[in-house]
């Protein structure tokens, strides 16, 4: 039975009776099991079945919780409802949780810290607001961010103390800020080669005559309830925008053919360099 499959461990570690029965039904009453202990695994579904697993394991009060990509074998739906049971869990036991996963949804969600890896070596550890707004690299740029960020070739200009990044398309001036985390580590020369990079989401639609505006042709458009990707060819290269439904309605439908004119933010430009992949900034 479940009951036995969690208690299974700590019979083999000649727990007493009353304290194994203390710790399974306390587990089981953390995971929402309860009224499944005295049924066979087999007649549960994928998700309790999950439950069970992680129960076997809070009963033996670990310090430290190893998952392995726990939910991969799980439907969307249903791995969506584990992820925010796996939340409330993390805070209700206040354990250290090390959660290996290929899906990066899982890591923004559950961590409070991620480790980013390629080919087995670090590619950067910080908490998931840092790794998705300052990447380390190029490489964990596009890991991470669904779509994943919008790269292009461009030049890093200096003019004094102030840097533009330029395209045939384009020239934009940086913020003082950046120019003055720019200038710290500047290596010489005028003109630096980089793979430029900005998020989707921060790519907004521009009138014509408005600065820093460049034009392209819609591809593709991708309605996702709320918003709605749109894949852009421009003269610089291939861009998706992020675009909420309400600005379309406000400025009209867009379809495949249309030239539009679109803008990014101030400061959504990441800089990488061109040869090592690293951030610039």
């Amino acid at each position: 039975t479940v009951y036995e499959n969690m208690a299974f461990t700590l019979e083999l570690k000649k727990v007493p009776k009353d304290e194994i029965d203390r710790k399974v039904r306390s587990a089981a009453e953390i995971l929402g099991i309860t009224e499944y202990l005295d049924r066979k695994p087999k007649a549960l579904s994928g998700g309790q079945r999950q439950r069970v697993a992680i129960g076997r394991a809070i009963v033996r009060d670990p310090k430290v919780f190893l998952m392995d990509e726990p939910l991969s074998n799980l439907d969307a739906k249903l791995r969506n409802q584990m992820r925010a049971e796996l939340i409330k869990l993390r805070h209700e036991i206040k354990g250290t949780f090390i959660y290996v996963t290929h899906d990066q949804t899982e890591a923004m969600t559950l961590g409070d810290r991620i480790v980013v890896m390629k080919d087995g070596v670090v590619q950067q550890t910080a908490t998931p607001q840092e790794v998705f707004n300052h990447p380390a690299n190029i490489f964990v740029a596009g890991f991470i961010g669904v779509p994943q960020m919008n790269f292009f070739d461009a030049q890093l200009v200096r003019s004094g103390n102030g840097f533009a990044v330029k395209t045939e398309d384009m020239n934009v001036a940086l913020a003082p800020e950046t120019c003055a985390q720019l200038a710290l580590n500047w290596d010489g020369g005028d003109v630096k080669e980089i793979t430029a990079g900005v998020r989707p989401e921060q790519i907004l639609l521009a009138d014509k005559d408005e600065e820093g505006a460049l034009q392209g042709t819609v591809e593709v458009t991708e309605l996702m309830g709320s918003t709605e990707h749109v894949h852009v060819t421009a003269p610089d290269g291939q861009f998706v925008l992020i675009i909420p439904v309400v600005d379309l309605e406000a400025k009209g439908a867009l379809k495949a053919g249309d030239s539009i004119w679109f803008k990014f933010e101030k400061n959504a430009t990441h800089l990488f360099d061109k040869v090592s992949g690293k951030n610039l900034i």
